[in-house]
């Protein structure tokens, strides 16, 4: 009915032609289903466009956002710039015979010598003195007193006590400002007293172990002589506990308060900051019912050095000094370290930063054996006898190479399947694996000068069977600065963990004949019930079994700094 009335009227309205074909075209009925196609197609393009309009309006808002809160944020930054570089108090003083005009921000102290004019009518132009406030620890009002006075006394200035950085080394320092105003002098003191106690990286109250057996048993002294003037002068009040036995300060860490400390000070050697680091995560992971993962603990350790080659402390010192490591800790300089965790069948044996496997391991235990000499002749003595005594490790050594993302996170190496683990099997004269760069004076550079403080991973250092001369190479390339690690035998590895397991063992008895000449040399099949010597952080530990070494970032925080080089103080380069 409707195609023959759209007839009549193409007969009758010829002209109308053009009207008809569109509304035919229009009405022509047609596959619904292509028909639910274009309009579905038409649907999504419509709101493809809109999600597309959607998704740039909501990109240019989050830019506009994010400029926003850049110019807010560069605004506060400019506020917080002026505002730590506004004068808070301004006055004049004498510094040694001339007059200054003394300046004091937030951050620095400034002095400008007051001169007279020049003949000529042109001011006398000089450099001002600058001291940033974050190198003072202490400041104190000067007074005159008679002989035997203990108290009071005229007013004569404030004296502000510093540290000076000459190398490696933090020296004391002091800078005496004279003016004779008491009224003058105290606005000055409690205005510098407030400004140094913003700072809440610097400790007030500190835990103090001593090891009065550390090597030449001047712990004790170097402690009273040089630290403690330091943290009196800073008004670190102190609680000390002089160890008498091994795991003496593991004991006393576990039972003490901690909340009541700023941090944590060790006077000894490599193995008492072992135990005390050791100690301070089993003590976090005890607080956070943490059994199964190290924790992080809250307090930092410093570390006063006073053993024999002090290894932690030179790594964060640079220098072996008693007096820098004490103004680390009382300035508040922080640094995060990287540990170790060291595992056997299971078992947690200890946390540390190194630990050697074979040679290492042999001579720390023949110089255990003669610990009636002193420590410089014992070492000696052990590391000749070793070599004299040099036998390979047969093991099968394994390591989980490191990623980038070690750093952010703390997985279980078991987690990533055997198939991500890298194995060997073979002779080894010797096995490093250290968390740290190891720095001391014999080895400036540090036993691992390929890793850092706090990269995440470890340096693992396995030199494989070679003859005793080519292994003395080896050994007398770390006095030096390179070349140690060139060695077609040694071989060097980034990892995040290391499996170790012994087949075979030297004996390291006394008993043992020298083998001459200079060929290769060959294991001895070890005897049953035996354990394996190894040197973690100067402590011998021995180890029946294989032993899972895992790096853990970051784990605890020492005060000091990162350092690429120690002090040398050694003249001697050989064995």
């Amino acid at each position: 009915m409707f195609i023959c009335h759209l007839f009549l009227i193409k007969e009758k309205h010829i002209h109308n032609r053009v009207f008809v074909c569109l509304f035919v075209r229009r009405f022509k009925p047609v596959n619904m289903s292509e028909s639910g196609e274009k309009e579905l197609n038409g649907e999504k393009r419509d709101s493809t466009k809109k999600k597309k309009k959607e998704k740039r309006s909501a990109k240019k808002k989050k830019q506009e956002r994010r400029e926003k809160e850049g110019e807010h944020q560069q605004v506060e930054e400019e506020e917080e710039e002026e505002k730590s570089e506004h004068v808070v108090l301004r006055g004049i003083f004498k510094l040694g015979k001339k007059s200054h005009d003394v300046l004091l921000t937030r951050t620095r102290l400034t002095w400008i010598p007051i001169t007279p004019e020049s003949p000529t009518g042109e001011p006398c132009v000089q450099q001002p003195g600058v001291m940033p406030l974050r190198d003072v620890f202490a400041v104190k009002v000067k007074r005159r007193r008679a002989v035997g006075q203990q108290s009071g006394g005229p007013v004569l200035g404030v004296a502000l006590f510093c540290c000076r950085r000459r190398g490696r080394r933090l020296e004391e320092d002091t800078l005496h400002l004279h003016n004779a105003s008491a009224e003058h002098t105290h606005m000055w003191y409690n205005t510098l007293k407030e400004l140094l106690t913003v700072s809440s990286s610097r400790p007030q109250f500190l835990k103090v172990f001593i090891n009065p057996s550390s090597h030449k048993k001047e712990a004790v002294h170097i402690y009273r002589e040089h630290v403690a003037p330091l943290f009196k002068m800073a008004d670190v009040r102190t609680d000390i506990t002089v160890t008498e036995r091994k795991g003496h300060a593991l004991s006393v860490m576990k039972e003490c308060r901690l909340d009541e400390y700023d941090g944590v000070v060790c006077v000894g050697g490599d193995g008492s900051v072992a135990e005390l680091c050791h100690a301070l995560v089993l003590r976090a992971q005890l607080d956070a019912n943490s059994p199964e993962q190290p924790v992080k603990p809250v307090l930092p350790l410093g570390i006063i050095p006073a053993g024999s080659t002090d290894v932690v402390s030179c790594s964060v010192h640079g220098v072996r000094d008693p007096v820098t490591a004490a103004l680390h800790i009382v300035l508040g300089h922080l640094q995060q370290v990287d540990m170790c965790s060291f595992s056997s069948l299971g078992q947690l044996v200890c946390f540390g930063f190194s630990a050697m496997f074979g040679f290492g391991g042999r001579s720390l235990a023949r110089a255990e054996k003669k610990r009636w000499m002193p420590s410089s002749r014992r070492r000696e003595y052990a590391v000749v006898k070793t070599l004299a005594r040099l036998r390979p490790e047969e093991c099968q050594l394994s390591y989980l190479p490191a990623k980038r993302s070690n750093r952010d996170q703390d997985q279980d190496p078991e987690s990533e399947g055997e198939e991500s683990w890298t194995t060997n099997q073979g002779l080894y004269l010797s096995i490093s694996v250290m968390s740290i760069p190891c720095l001391s004076p014999h080895t400036p550079q540090g036993l691992a000068p390929n890793t850092s403080l706090e990269n995440g991973s470890a340096a693992l250092i396995a030199v494989g069977n070679a003859s005793r001369s080519e292994f003395i190479k080896h050994l007398k390339r770390y006095s030096g600065s390179n070349g140690q690690f060139s060695f077609s035998f040694v071989e060097t590895h980034t990892v995040s963990a290391v499996r170790i397991r012994p087949r075979s063992m030297a004996s390291w008895s006394e008993e043992e004949s020298e083998e001459e000449g200079e060929s290769k040399i060959s294991p001895i099949i070890q005897s049953e019930g035996a354990s394996f010597p190894w040197n973690i952080d100067g402590e011998l530990v021995e180890i029946a079994n294989e032993v899972l070494i895992r790096v853990h970032p970051q784990l605890i925080t020492l005060y000091g700094e990162k350092v690429d080089e120690a002090e040398s103080t050694i003249s001697c380069n050989c064995i």
